[in-house]
């Protein structure tokens, strides 16, 4: 790069070596003495300063360019309000601003003057477009971008926390642990950049934030945008190259630092690597001091191998890390996500490493896989006469305090692997909220799984090793032990494995088929009456095993398709179905009895009598059954705790107390009246669901005499006389909104009936509108004015899924959640006139947004699992002040379909549902021989 020219300059280049290290007040001393009769020279060496990277004489760019740069203050003072320098690279210059306009902090970061006349115009405003689609949870997002009197800039959140750099300056080394977690987390933000087309080319400490136990990548401003199929991105041409070298000289790979013109994803890589090896050494690999030698340095010399300078670092990590910063591409990993799973899979080996003698995890694999085949052997000499019969054993496996299971509305919470040695459980986190926990069977605890917050609906593949779950709306995959879990279905249902490592998941009511290849998820079957859910994969491929709601529990069937998909077939009315090696489907009933009936692999066909095998399976209200079964005749099974909930009080710094602690039960979806004063919410019972009405003073509770067995979601009319609720009193999954008075004025359910379809009713305060969802995950937010129109009008409908309807007290905003950036926000829009504009109100995941009664604040609960309070303005416009976190949600009910709270008329306190201490889940109980049980059932004709 150039160096500054000019005369002042010139002058005061030869002074920087004295002058660098010296503070701010030594300058002065030095200046005075040295220009005491031109003043203005200070201020010029300051300037330079900034310009300069410290400790080096790498110098910016020439003086006639560089000058707007000093004027940053000036040149965007109208838009953004700089507050003071964060850092300073070899690219960019990083300031801290006010954003006025949507009042908060911000990280503007202004483009080199050099670099930025190298992009031209078209392609930075073609890179940065691109860049700004980028959304993913280890991905800093980009808020805006310009280009104002030579200057171009990109505006980020402003994260407060640190970089790797200055943890790396702290403590040199880093853990090997936090090592690998923070290296996979990068790698994941880059493996899904790389397959959007973008390849960010500076990764580097400075480059990796560090926010709240999570790393963010920060800087794709500058990053090379590729469209073309090579690059990994859908149609189009290429953006145009530049011969500028844009990096980091230590941390570029081989071929970027020669320049080349076709710079890869695998370059990132490479410069992950490096970024590893300096976390785990606490050094940087090669120690050239100038781009001549370090060129030379880094494309004729491999890095220094790992463990000659840290023993500590497993085998597997020193392969990964080997194969990572190959100096040839090709030798490198295929991807970033390749990168990750090797760090996190302890039988990689690369390399000299690769014909090793196995030792460690290795050596024990080898002298189980040679206990195995002593095993079968024994079994087939066993197996030449019929076994006796096993007595069935039962086991209580409870998770106990710190790793128990957390209960939620809707979803299975657990899943044992085929060959029955370890089961997968959604349980508490260690930093409040929900993630899921690993135990192996020949183990007495259970291990947390990194990347897993916030899921439910563990499945594990065929072989065990790779774990798939959904994240809110989303389908990720997760390879055990150690990986990094990675989004692969925007917004689905249950998912389910196939032998081939295909993913079955339901949406928009049928089932859907993502091919382990990738490519678009094609639909597997046909549509049929009610909501298609909880798949399995019969054995071999041989079709799918189902069920269908229709309604409440009791309505909701067990279906089959063959194996080419199409046409549904239903067998019988039960819960959920899973296929049992004996030749059995074992299913339960809406009650709860785990039954077993004989079927016919062959023709997908029931085959004999079904017969009852145990009581009291916990069934939730959207017919998720809580068992599990292996291939190895392993049952893990929940019972039912019908007072496992309770409603609390929960202050604003997270204290709680009891709503009525003489009362429990399966709570739901608590409302309270306009004045504060009574409090309606659902109660799941075994074959219903029912609304309530109780005093906050405490009082006499009174249950609503509502029609149907299934009534859902209350919220108050703005009067505070009546319920709006969701109904399907006629059990065909066809949702009604209906409104009931409280007093019992009306013999009717019914007291009006506003919609054809629909459920989560809210009212507008000022009593012209009503909002609801129509649709499940994938749903949209409608609205009617009784008494005004006679047909719903769509609010927010779009191909994305729109949830949580919440109006503001004065009537004029709409808050909601959407998965529009491929995980749920919470948004906001102007109302009743929702397609002028929209503002983003979270920024780290949203669900669940209530507007507090003074209209300044909007609730919501943010993707860690806290509850946090957005400070609102809405004059002259819409804009977030500020976001606060009030406490973690650990232990309280949530829901991605509606509010599992409200807040209290002060705004000072939220009723919420709790789980119930000292019942917080039923017993998880595992049950051995459950097929030697079977044998004394009907079985299906030999196949």
């Amino acid at each position: 790069m150039a160096r500054l020219s000019g005369p002042e300059w010139q002058v005061l280049e030869p002074h920087l070596d004295a002058v660098l290290e010296l503070t701010p007040s030594e300058r002065i001393t030095y200046m005075a003495s040295s220009f005491p009769d031109d003043p203005g020279l200070h201020a010029r060496l300051e300037q330079l300063l900034v310009a300069c990277r410290r400790g080096e004489r790498l110098l910016l760019a020439p003086a006639d360019s560089f000058a707007p740069l000093l004027r940053v203050p000036e040149v965007l003072g109208g838009r953004y309000h700089i507050l003071r320098e964060l850092g300073h690279g070899g690219m960019a210059t990083v300031f801290l601003a006010d954003d006025p306009k949507n009042r908060r902090q911000v990280a503007v970061k202004v483009l080199d003057v050099a670099i930025s006349q190298t992009l031209g115009d078209e392609r930075f405003v073609q890179e940065i477009e691109v860049v700004a689609r980028l959304q993913h949870p280890h991905i800093l997002p980009l808020f805006d971008s310009g280009d104002a009197q030579g200057l171009r800039y990109y505006v980020m959140p402003y994260v407060q926390g640190e970089s790797l750099r200055q943890r790396l300056r702290r403590e040199r080394q880093l853990p090997v642990d936090d090592a690998l977690r923070i290296a996979g987390e990068v790698a994941d933000a880059l493996d899904f950049a790389h397959r959007h087309g973008v390849i960010h080319r500076d990764i580097k400490p400075e480059n990796i934030l560090l926010h709240e136990g999570r790393s963010m990548v920060a800087d794709f401003g500058i990053a090379l945008a590729r469209t073309s199929g090579s690059g990994g991105g859908a149609g189009g041409d290429r953006l145009p190259e530049s011969a500028t070298i844009i990096g980091t000289p230590h941390y570029m790979s081989p071929e970027q630092m020669r320049g080349a013109a076709n710079v890869t994803g695998s370059s990132d890589i490479y410069s992950l690597g490096v970024v590893l090896f300096e976390m785990l050494a606490g050094a940087l690999p090669h120690a050239g001091d100038s781009d001549p030698e370090l060129v030379e340095e880094i494309s004729a010399r491999p890095l220094p191998d790992i463990a000659s300078l840290r023993r500590t670092v497993p085998p597997h990590v020193r392969s990964a890390l080997a194969r990572a910063t190959e100096r040839l591409p090709a030798d490198r990993f295929r991807t970033a996500n390749d990168f990750a799973l090797a760090l996190a899979n302890p039988a990689f080996r690369h390399g000299a490493l690769a014909s090793a003698t196995p030792s460690g995890w290795n050596g024990l694999t080898m002298m189980f896989a040679s206990v195995a085949a002593v095993a079968i052997t024994i079994a087939a000499i066993t197996n030449l006469r019929p076994p006796a019969p096993l007595p069935v054993a039962r086991f209580d496996l409870t998770p106990g305090r710190g790793n128990g299971m957390v209960q939620g509305l809707a979803g299975l919470e657990f899943t044992i692997s085929r060959d029955g040695s370890q089961i997968v459980y959604v349980g508490e986190s260690p930093s409040g909220g929900t993630q899921l926990w690993q135990r192996a069977l020949n183990d007495i605890e259970a291990l947390p799984i990194p990347g897993s917050e916030g899921a439910l609906n563990p499945v594990l593949s065929f072989d065990g090793r790779t774990l798939a779950f959904n994240d809110g709306p989303a389908i990720r995959t997760l390879t055990l032990p150690g990986g990094s879990a990675l989004r692969v279905v925007t917004t689905g249902g249950t998912p389910a494995w196939g032998p081939d490592g295909s993913l079955y998941y339901a949406f928009e009511g049928i089932i859907r088929r993502l091919a382990p290849t990738g490519g678009p998820p094609q639909p597997f079957t046909e549509a049929s009456e009610g909501y298609q859910a909880f798949p399995e994969v019969l054995p071999d491929g041989r079709g799918l095993v189902f069920s269908v709601m229709k309604g409440p529990p009791d309505r909701t069937r067990i279906a089959v398709v063959g194996p080419e998909g199409g046409e549904v077939k239903e067998l019988l009315t039960g819960t959920m179905a899973r296929y049992a090696s004996s030749g059995h489907l074992v299913w339960t009933s809406a009650r709860g009895t785990l039954m077993a009936t004989p079927f016919d692999l062959k023709r997908l066909a029931l085959v004999g009598p079904s017969v009852p095998l145990l009581e009291g399976v916990r069934v939730k209200i959207g017919s998720a059954s809580q068992f599990a079964l292996s291939q190895s005749g392993a049952l893990l099974y929940q019972t039912v705790d019908p007072r496992r909930k309770e409603l609390v009080w929960v202050s604003r710094t997270g204290g709680t107390e009891p709503f009525d602690s003489s009362w429990s039960g399966d709570f739901s979806a608590p409302a309270l009246s306009p004045d504060g004063g009574r409090l309606a919410v659902m109660m799941r019972g075994a074959q219903s669901s029912d609304l309530w009405i109780a005093p906050v003073a405490r009082g006499p509770r009174s249950k609503l005499a509502l029609a149907g067995q299934y009534n859902i979601s209350p919220s108050w009319t703005p009067d505070g006389l009546s319920v709006s609720y969701g109904s399907d009193s006629a059990g065909t999954n066809s949702w009604t909104i209906r409104t009931r008075r409280v007093d019992g004025g009306s013999p009717e359910s019914v007291g009006i009936r506003l919609v054809p379809a629909g459920t989560d009713p809210r009212w507008s305060p000022d009593g012209k509108w009503m909002v609801y969802r129509l649709g499940f995950l994938n749903a949209d937010i409608m609205g009617i004015r009784p008494g005004i129109d006679s047909a719903p009008v769509p609010v927010v409908a779009s191909e994305h899924g729109e949830r949580n309807p919440a109006i503001s007290p004065d009537s004029r905003w709409i808050a909601y959640t959407s998965s529009e950036s491929g995980r749920d926000e919470v948004y906001v829009r102007p109302f009743p006139n929702t397609g002028s504009a929209k503002w983003v109100v979270s920024i780290t995941g949203g669900i669940e947004p209530v507007w507090s009664h003074s209209g300044r604040e909007l609730f919501y609960r943010n993707g860690q699992h806290e509850m946090v309070a957005a400070a609102i303005e809405t004059k002259p416009t819409f804009s977030v002040t500020s976001r606060v976190v009030l406490f973690s949600d650990a232990g309280l009910l949530s829901s991605v379909l509606h509010p599992e709270y409200d807040v209290a008329s002060d705004d000072q306190r939220f009723i919420m549902v709790r789980q119930r201490r000292g019942s917080a889940t039923g017993t998880l109980i595992l049950m051995l021989n459950l097929f030697d049980e079977l044998r004394r059932t009907p079985r299906a004709p030999s196949r």
